[in-house]
């Protein structure tokens, strides 16, 4: 199953790093792509529970579009984009 989320904060290349590795880290993803022009993260996985990956994105700092996106999304997203950068 494919699922395409559109998510708030994403800046940059460090940003969608630290995503992939974050949503790949959930059992029965496959695949995890990040379109940074676009904020649009396409996930390609099995049985896997969508609430589960928004709620990693959103623990990450990339809240779902149309979620709340608070002062403390964007701080850790400011975090994962620095550490992102630093592990690429």
């Amino acid at each position: 199953m494919t699922t395409n989320i559109q998510i708030e904060n994403l800046k940059c290349g460090g940003c969608a790093a630290t995503i992939k590795k974050g949503i790949s880290a959930i059992n029965g993803v496959n695949d995890v792509a990040v379109d940074v022009e676009n904020s649009i993260v396409t996930i390609d996985s099995e049985n896997t529970n969508l609430a589960d990956i928004k709620e990693k994105l959103s623990k990450l700092g990339y809240p779902e579009v149309g979620d709340k996106n608070t002062v403390l999304h964007k701080a850790k997203s400011f975090v994962s984009c620095a550490v992102g950068k630093m592990d690429s």
